[in-house]
This record gives C-alpha cells, sequence and structure tokens, in this order.
C-alpha cells in the first residue's frame, strides 16, 4: 500500500462543503485505491482493489446502499 503522504486524495464533483463525503486516490500501478472521510483527512483509510471498488460504485449508483 502506498504511504499516505505520497497519496492525492480527490473529492467528487457532486460533492458540497456542508454534506459527508468521500475522496478517492488512484494507484499509480498495483497498489489499492485508498478511500477517506473528507471531513477527517488525517483520520483512517479504506483501502480496496480495483475490482470491489467498482462494485462499490455500481451499487452507489444503482442505488443499493441506502443509509439506516
Amino acid at each position: 500500500m502506498g504511504d499516505r503522504n505520497e497519496l492525492t486524495f480527490k473529492k467528487s464533483s457532486y460533492s458540497s462543503v456542508v454534506e459527508n463525503c468521500v475522496e478517492i486516490a488512484l494507484p499509480e500501478g498495483p497498489d489499492p485505491i485508498a478511500i477517506r472521510d473528507s471531513k477527517i483527512p488525517d483520520g483512517p483509510i479504506l483501502w480496496c482493489g480495483p475490482r470491489a471498488y467498482r462494485s462499490f460504485t455500481r451499487a452507489v449508483r444503482a442505488g443499493d446502499l441506502r443509509h439506516r
């Protein structure tokens, strides 16, 4: 996994300043994708592979993930 200081996180263009949002850092090479809470940039990072990330984004787009 990459060093968090070398990651460049990007926020979705659909995000606003006051809403909950995640940011992602895409790897250069075989490293996994890094995901973090935009409000806590020094907080934990979720790492996942490209296949898991594609499944996650498909589920979000389809509305399969709902807040409970």
